[in-house]
Order: C-alpha cells, then structure tokens, then sequence
C-alpha cells in the first residue's frame, strides 16, 4: 500500500471510529485509533501514516510525534472534505 493508500485508508477509520462534529470534521483521540483491532491490522506504522495525513492537511492535531499512552487523549481532527461546487439552474439549461 502506497502512503496516499494510507492515508484515504486512515480516513475513512476516522470517520467509522470517531464522531462527526458540526462542520463535518470528524474528531477521535489517538488512544482510540491506537489500540483499535482493525487499525492495528490495516496500518504498521500508524504515527507515520498521521504524519503524512497532517502533511497533507488532512488531519490536524497537537505536536509532532504521537506516543501510545502519553498522547492517548490527543484529539485527531479529520477535516471536512471539500463539497463538490453545485449545479446551478444556469448550468442545467440545455440550448437548442
């Protein structure tokens, strides 16, 4: 798996494990993320896989390097994705 993989894959774990906010973040605490079975199983470096996610602006959190236990509380904030731009009635009208 490729590191964009990763991070599509990363997520998309955001969005099943954490709880949407109203601006359509998303926002779960490392700890969570961390000691989740099925993270464990799809990401083998799951530090590195968030830094190239926050690299990216995908997500957002506090500090650099993340440490299972010391930052467990640290909240990871997916970031709303973009909407796509919206059809207008000019756009939709069809010229003979």
């Amino acid at each position: 798996m490729n590191v964009e993989e990763e991070v599509e894959r990363l997520k998309e774990e955001i969005q099943r494990l954490g709880k949407i906010q109203p601006d359509g973040s998303y926002k779960v605490t490392f700890g969570v993320l961390f000691n989740d079975d099925r993270c464990a199983n799809i990401f083998e470096a799951l530090v590195g896989t968030l830094r190239a996610a926050k690299k990216r602006k995908a997500v957002t959190y506090d500090g650099e390097l993340l440490l299972q236990g010391v930052h467990d509380n640290v909240e990871i904030i997916l970031k709303p994705s973009p909407q796509p731009a919206s059809c207008t009635s000019a756009d939709s009208v069809v010229k003979n």
